[in-house]
């Protein structure tokens, strides 16, 4: 190992070689088996770049607070680059046949899986989710690529029969073209891969910009990229200011479509941007899925279901379960099921065996957990489990019983290990609670009546239905929500047309 000591002592390292040796200290902390995946420079038109102005972004350890490294704090001028290079590579990438570029995806997937162990120990390190649940989000993430690799072979257009004996209609469908992407912290990969693999299997380019919290997992799957043959300029990844790079992604006329996954605030900021030049918007936004449990529910499932749900990635997903809805017959036995199933997590740095569930992200999500905690109490609550922050950015898994609907956590997404419980008498009540929110992304019920499953389903308001599962993520299905939401879907057949440009020919004989 390189001692920092002895290379400030020796009179031929400059501070660029310093740097270079803190590198080498990290990756070896790291413990990754390929220590070319931790890079600490963004990716642009094919090369490894730091920001004009030289500045960076720390990026820390969740679990630890400790610093992992930096990241280029770049701006507008550096994602014009990234524009400009994607437009440039986007007729040679577009010409290619969809087998071509099937193959070069087919090939990016193999090396996900193959550096699964890494890119999982990579993500614990800078998300703080436990060391499975990482790994299991890279074998997720790869699924997309595998998907639309197959799926870019599958763009099929129309001849529709024609409305004069002299004329010939056919429907095709070409690449948008360039386009961008915006992506959260919470799943740093899999956020990725179902927005790239679609636009890459159409024919377009793309720049993407990853959270700051997590940029490190964005920067190791272009390194594969790059690796599996996708040529210079197709696929960019910029780091720094969300503010700069957004605003240029938004304004640059020469992105033809932006995809966003975040809250539904920003999307609302991005997509009123996008409409000055008539940008085509995926927006997969905020949520605050309802989670009920009827009578006749098998509650052992139903309580698996809800742990599944609510506390996987220690709840900071936009699909998690926000509000349970228990039915008055069963809300007791399930609340003391819950309670003893939740007992069961073990809180811990998600390097550690045996975690299940590992920081919030920040302080920030800390604390808005509290303050939901606190204002359910406040309003009547009582707290049946956990409901304390511990060091650092840990929180106890919690419930809450005996929630009223007045309470905050009934209207606003926690983004956290927060289970609350609301009583509810009968499906038409519990259909009106559920369906009272600006929301509609993901919903779960458990029952087994038929007629009643077939009705719920229908109910809800909302782009997905988990009937008896509280699991509803994978590649085959389309993903996205209703209402303040989103727009689009992602995943399934349906996810590439997003990506896509209906042409009509009009053909005379």
């Amino acid at each position: 190992m390189i001692s920092l000591t002895a290379a400030h002592k020796a009179p031929f390292y400059n501070s660029n070689s310093l740097r270079v040796c803190a590198v080498l200290l990290r990756k070896a902390d790291m413990q990754l088996k390929d220590t070319q995946l931790f890079r600490q420079q963004a990716f642009i038109d094919g090369a490894w770049v730091d920001a004009d102005n030289g500045q960076t972004i720390k990026v820390t350890n969740p679990a630890t607070g400790e610093v992992l490294g930096t990241v280029p704090k770049m701006g507008a001028a550096e994602t014009r680059r990234a524009i400009e290079a994607a437009d440039k590579a986007l007729p040679a990438w577009r010409a290619l046949t969809a087998k071509e570029r099937a193959n070069k995806l087919r090939r990016w997937y193999e090396l996900l899986i193959e550096n699964q162990d890494d890119l999982g120990r990579l993500m614990t390190l800078e998300q703080g989710k436990p060391l499975a649940e990482a790994k299991g989000e890279i074998v997720y993430a790869a699924s997309f690529i595998e998907w639309f690799a197959e799926e870019a072979k599958r763009i099929y257009g129309d001849v529709i029969p024609g409305h004069q004996p002299d004329k010939r209609l056919i429907v095709i469908k070409q690449p948008i073209g360039v386009t961008a992407a915006i992506t959260p912290w919470n799943f740093p990969a899999a956020m990725i891969t179902r927005k790239a693999g679609p636009a890459l299997a159409a024919g377009c380019t793309m720049v993407i910009k990853p959270a700051s919290q997590t940029p490190f997992s964005a920067l190791a799957l272009v390194e594969l990229a790059h690796r599996a043959g996708i040529p210079q300029g197709v696929l960019s990844v910029v780091t720094g200011s969300a503010g700069d790079i957004g605003g240029e992604l938004t304004s640059n006329p020469i992105v033809r479509k932006l995809s966003f996954t975040g809250s539904t605030e920003i999307g609302r900021q991005l997509m009123a941007e996008c409409a000055k030049d008539i940008k085509k918007v995926s927006l997969e936004l905020g949520g605050n899925a309802p989670f009920i449990v009827f009578d006749d529910a098998d509650l052992d499932k139903a309580v698996e279901g809800a742990i599944i749900s609510k506390y996987r990635n220690n709840g900071q997903t936009c699909v998690c379960a926000n509000r349970l809805y228990i039915q008055d017959s069963v809300y007791d036995a399930f609340a003391e099921k819950l309670k003893a199933a939740v007992a069961k997590l073990k809180i811990g740095n998600g390097l550690e065996d045996g975690t299940t569930t590992g920081p919030l992200i920040d302080e920030k999500a800390v604390a808005k957990v509290q303050e939901h905690i606190a204002d359910a109490v406040g309003k009547g609550a009582t707290v049946l489990a956990g409901g304390k922050a511990m060091e650092g950015n840990f929180f106890e898994p919690t419930i809450l019983t005996n929630v009223p609907q007045t309470a905050a956590v009934a209207k606003e997404e926690t983004f956290g290990p927060l289970a609350p419980l609301f009583r509810f008498k009968d499906e038409a009540e519990v259909i009106a609670m559920s369906n009272d929110t600006e929301f509609g992304l993901a919903s779960y019920f458990y029952a087994r009546d038929l007629g009643r499953v077939f009705r719920v389903a229908e109910a809800l308001e909302y782009g997905m239905v988990g009937v008896n599962t509280g699991l509803i993520s994978n590649e085959v299905a389309p993903f996205g929500g209703i209402k303040a939401s989103g727009l689009g879907r992602e995943g399934s057949k349906y996810g590439i047309e997003d990506y896509l440009e209906i042409k009509y020919l009009c053909l005379g004989i």
